[in-house]
């Protein structure tokens, strides 16, 4: 947690508090600092079982860079997987991916203006990972070979990185960056660096930010998971400490973002955007410095619970009938400065009503300043931080490696305090209750200012939209400080969210699964529940009810009315009350329950704690018996979608997927189009969506309802028997139906022209109808793996033409048995048709020749190593059960999966290669509109002639 305080504040704070109690160290993490500098941070935890979480996090990032390194803090980050002493080459990610690291979904970093992070989990199961692990974490540290083979090769992926970031949005902060970054360094130094800079470096110039920079003192290592703590230490220790610090280091500066008495403000537009935004921000006067007393830790806390308010008055807002905007809140924390915090607002509205938005959050704080809040409201946030923490301390036996690791790097990086949830628990439970409206309402009397204030207003260039002037939104600011705001009214609260009522509900049948450890009870009125207690988590429950039919049972002509009203109908609230009601009820609950309408399914899915399960019972017993009929809801949930996606076609890719699925389903009269435009909207039947649900949901004797997690079987009989054996049903079953529609097939190329930026994306795919066959299924799928290393191999470390980009294959049963296989990626536009075919030809090798031997065997490890621990996750289960219910499919798949996976053989893959990728491939390719090419000569001029110039100079 962070904190502002006056410096005033400060000193009284200290003078007063001289022995102020601190807050404690976790002591279940052991931590230590090697002679060198070197940090670490050591934990032992069994979730998952047998792996451990490395963490490698470095102090320094791109505000350290100098001007000829512009990029190289984040080219270095690349260059640790291009070559080490003990992973030459590319050998890194092939070692790691043997022992069942997946690259980009398991192995990852990131590098930012601050720091550099590596990610690494590494299975347990074979002696000599542990070490292994240790090994890649010191090569990452110190050992970097960066040859000039390997940086110049890698110049390309880094490259095609940038150009994954060009667009509007690039071009719009192009312009706001240096009035929200203010005489700021951070302006200056983004991460992905600058073009000219990437292409031509000498290899030297980042050896030396590597010799600068990568030092033990500005270094962390980070350790959790199924490990002896002891030993671990010992490793590091001997392992680690003989690394040096240079003799003569360059300081490790720390960069501010300055204040300023006046208040700036950007306004950018631009053709290609697809969305309005509105940002303010109030910097602090002073630097940001880090908890360390209780004090203020538990100011901390008021200020927290001071926000929580105010962002529950906005979401009133977003769920009135006339919705201000789509989302908005506001917060006050992090800059892209570590020195520097502020007080921050940020919505998004459609096409020019930003000023309007910039009016609400500003009155919305200046009410809360005036007025403060009311006990009410007070109360409601305090039980909202209660139950959020009690959740996570309920669990502390059940955290995630991954949760753990990334605290200790805030630790290390921002030295965010660490205490542990056991202390943050106690210490909330403790002080929660003693916090008064007097200090919460002192909260935003010190955060508003009229200095140091920077808006930034964003959308889409439109002859019919007329953005604001600087001048309209500085008197903005005036009019809302002049305002006459009234006092927040509190509305009436909801005392039963269901009328009580007796069930005469029973339980007909029971079955026990003793391989699945399932229990399914059969009601009294044809319902099924099928319940899995698991010690995954402590207090979690996840739930699911499912019933066949869905859309696919609707006629032609009312699903393309009812197809996009249909996720609008929770909007409306459920026994009279409105969602706004429905959300103050649920404050301080953990209760999230979702009704819907698919293609084949209708259904309730959710989530909550043994606490709240009768809760989330009711809920989900009144969207099948009392959801409201609104029509001004339904309105206003228009006018949010609109507002996130009337834009959408403007950006290249979404334009490229929109035009894509039209090309493909353009025998299918079902298909409008990917989202609802205007026109669509204007066909919408909200009235015959609503009776349509209204009429699913009144068989509940259709439906099969799953729960999973630490359930007390007697409690939950009790609720189930109120809640679900009560629910009505007609006696009637239905199924999903196969519409007959089909996607086009056959031999196609199709190229679509969308944007300026010399942006692409490929898509080469095979699909078509064939029975399904169980092992097929998994071969496609294993195929689908084994072809995305090939693609990274290939087009990414061969030939520099790819960032990123991978395969998927599978079969399917519902609503009819196919096949589908697809690889992805994006490109430059001069590359897509030669990367094109170098993706042809490497599936083409898996055709003629099978996949090696090496490549199946990577996939196996990384599936045996995602099995153990999907095998601990309550959600694996749900969906492995609600999949039998759908598709007939084995209901013990889920304990034969590692058998399965591990029978597989090169000829099994091979032969679905053949089988299916050998007709019908559909090439669809994404290419600038017209004059790229010019462009792109015009560009290239251009950095020529600033190289010049930076070399004359």
């Amino acid at each position: 947690m962070k904190k502002m305080f006056s410096s005033l504040a400060v000193v009284v704070l200290v003078s007063a508090n001289a022995f102020a109690q601190n807050i404690p160290m976790d002591p279940s993490v052991k931590t230590g600092t090697l002679p060198n500098g070197m940090k670490y941070y050591i934990r032992k935890n069994t979730l998952p079982e047998k792996k451990v979480d490395f963490r490698l996090a470095i102090n320094a990032g791109s505000i350290l860079e100098d001007e000829n390194q512009r990029g190289l803090a984040h080219f270095m980050e690349h260059m640790n997987f291009n070559g080490t002493k003990n992973f030459p080459d590319n050998k890194l990610v092939d070692f790691l991916q043997s022992i069942g690291v997946k690259f980009g979904q398991h192995l990852n970093a990131y590098t930012s203006f601050d720091e550099t992070v590596y990610m690494l989990p590494v299975p347990l199961d074979k002696p000599g990972n542990l070490d292994a692990g240790l090994k890649v974490m010191e090569d990452w540290a110190f050992n970097a070979t960066l040859s000039d083979e390997q940086i110049n090769k890698e110049r390309g992926v880094v490259l095609e990185e940038l150009r994954l970031g060009l667009g509007a949005d690039k071009r719009m902060s192009d312009k706001y960056l240096p009035k929200l970054l203010y005489n700021s360094q951070y302006a200056n130094r983004l991460p992905i660096g600058k073009k000219d800079v990437l292409e031509n470096f000498k290899p030297d110039v980042i050896r030396q930010f590597h010799k600068d920079w990568y030092r033990p003192d500005l270094m962390a290592i980070v350790v959790v998971g199924d490990i002896n703590v002891d030993e671990v230490e010992k490793k590091i220790k001997d392992n680690f400490s003989k690394y040096k610090n240079p003799s003569k280091p360059r300081e490790r500066k720390s960069f501010d973002l300055p204040n300023h008495k006046e208040t700036l403000v950007a306004i950018e537009t631009d053709p290609d955007a697809t969305r309005s935004m509105v940002q303010f921000i109030m910097k602090d006067s002073e630097s940001y410095q880090p908890d360390v007393t209780v004090e203020q830790y538990n100011q901390s806390l008021v200020e927290q619970i001071a926000s929580t308010m105010l962002n529950n008055r906005l979401g009133e807002l977003v769920n009135s009938n006339n919705p201000p905007f789509t989302y908005g809140y506001v917060y006050h924390g992090g800059t892209y400065a570590r020195s520097k915090e502020a007080f921050q607002g940020m919505a998004m509205v459609k096409d020019g009503n930003q000023l309007n938005a910039l009016k609400v959050l500003l009155e919305e704080t200046e009410r809360a300043k005036r007025f403060g809040f009311t006990q009410t409201e007070l109360d409601r946030a305090k039980s909202q931080i209660m139950s959020n923490i009690e959740r996570t301390y309920n669990n502390r036996d059940k955290t995630e490696s991954d949760v753990l690791v990334d605290e200790y790097v805030r630790n290390f990086l921002e030295q965010e305090p660490m205490p542990g949830i056991a202390w943050e628990y106690e210490d909330t439970k403790k002080f929660l209750p003693s916090v008064t409206l007097a200090q919460t309402n002192e909260v935003f009397k010190k955060l508003v200012k009229d200095d140091s204030r920077v808006v930034v207003i964003t959308g889409p260039k439109k002859d019919n939209v007329q953005m604001p002037t600087e001048a309209m939104v500085l008197n903005t600011f005036e009019g809302v400080k002049m305002a006459d705001l009234k006092p927040y009214q509190e509305k009436a609260t909801i005392k039963n969210l269901v009328k009580p009522f007796k069930s005469e509900g029973a339980i007909a049948k029971t079955e026990n699964d003793a391989k699945l450890g399932t229990t399914t009870w059969t009601l009294s009125n044809g319902a099924k529940v099928t319940f899995k207690k698991t010690d995954f988590k402590d207090d979690e429950i996840v739930f699911a009810a499912r019933s066949l039919g869905g859309s696919s049972v609707i006629n032609d002509a009312d699903f393309v009315k009812t197809q996009f009203a249909f996720p609008a109908l929770s909007e409306a609230g459920v026994n009279g009350f409105s969602k706004a009601d429905l959300t103050n009820y649920l404050a301080g609950k953990q209760v999230n329950v979702n009704p819907s309408i698919g293609n084949v399914t209708e259904g309730v899915s959710g989530r909550t704690t043994r606490k709240d399960l009768v809760t989330a019972m009711e809920l989900m017993y009144a969207y099948f018996t009392g959801l409201n009929y609104n029509p001004d809801a339904f309105n206003a949930y228009k006018t949010k979608q609109s507002a996130m996606m009337d834009n959408l076609l403007s950006n290249p890719q979404f334009y490229f997927s929109s035009e894509h699925a039209k090309f493909m389903n353009q025998k299918n009269p079902r298909f409008v189009g990917i989202i609802p435009m205007e026109k669509d909207w204007a066909n919408t039947d909200y009235k015959k969506a609503y009776d349509i649900y209204k009429e699913k949901f009144s068989n509940a004797g259709n439906f099969q309802f799953y729960f999973v997690g630490n359930i007390d079987e007697a409690t939950f009989k009790n609720e189930v028997l109120q809640y679900i054996a009560s629910l009505p049903s007609s006696g009637k079953t239905s199924t999903f139906k196969d519409t007959g529609y089909r996607q086009i097939t056959g031999d196609y190329s199709k190229v679509y022209k969308k944007g300026k930026d010399p942006k692409s994306m490929v898509t080469i795919a095979y699909s078509g109808e064939a029975p399904y066959n169980e092992k097929e299924a998994l071969a496609l799928e294993a195929l689908g793996e084994v072809a995305t290393i090939k693609v990274i191999e290939k087009l990414r470390e061969d030939e520099s033409g790819i960032y990123g980009g991978g395969a998927r294959g599978g079969m399917y049963k519902v609503p009819f048995s196919n096949y589908s296989f697809s690889i992805n990626f994006p490109c430059g536009p001069e590359n897509a048709e030669k990367l094109t075919k170098s993706a042809i030809t490497e599936l083409q090798k898996l055709i003629d020749k099978g996949p090696e031997q090496k490549d199946l065997d990577k996939y196996k490890e990384g599936e045996y190593n995602d099995d153990k621990t999907n095998m601990k996750d309550n959600m694996y289960w749900m969906n492995a059960l609600t999949k039998n219910q759908l598709d007939g499919s084995d209901k013990y798949e889920i304990l034969n999966y590692q058998e399965k996976v591990k029978a597989l053989t090169v000829k099994d893959l091979q032969d679905v290669a053949k089988k299916y990728l050998t007709k019908g491939r559909i090439v669809a390719t994404l290419m600038p509109e017209d004059g790229w090419e010019k462009a792109k000569k015009e560009e290239a001029k251009a950095e020529i002639a600033v190289i010049k110039a930076g070399a004359a100079k």
